[in-house]
């Protein structure tokens, strides 16, 4: 499949779960990474109206999850993420934030992945760490 079959397919995918519902959407894919933007609105804001850090979890974990099941046999294994951690370095109010998840380790049960989330000028507004157990399915 070339990158726009991917792409279309992982937002096809995401209709109805809480991708759609923060507007998550995927825009670029490459052999080692996966990125994705969501808006920055009153929808994804905690109350002193800045990006809450949920959100950008949510994010995070959305687009790491997502890049592992691209290196999966899909019809045998599943994946389940195991861990995640956050450093929020900069707040954001509106606009658009990245995220993009580059692999650091590629196992056979576990993947870890550092996601970033930058804001339009490319500043660092939170640095995420997520680790994935890749499961065989129960058939």
């Amino acid at each position: 499949m070339d990158k726009e079959q991917i792409l279309n397919i992982l937002n096809t995918v995401s209709k109805n779960t809480m991708m759609e519902t923060l507007e998550i959407q995927y825009t670029n894919v490459g052999d080692d990474f996966l990125e994705a933007t969501m808006p920055v609105n009153k929808r994804v804001h905690q109350p002193m109206g800045l990006l809450h850090g949920g959100a950008s979890v949510a994010l995070a974990e959305s687009v790491g999850s997502t890049a592992s099941h691209l290196f999966i046999d899909k019809d045998k294994f599943d994946v389940r993420g195991i861990e995640i951690s956050a450093n929020h370095l900069k707040s954001k109010k509106d606009g658009i934030v990245t995220a993009t998840a580059k692999i650091i380790h590629k196992g056979k049960t576990t993947h870890l992945w550092e996601i970033k989330i930058v804001d339009e000028e490319g500043k660092l507004i939170s640095l995420c760490k997520l680790t994935n157990i890749i499961l065989p399915k129960n058939n």
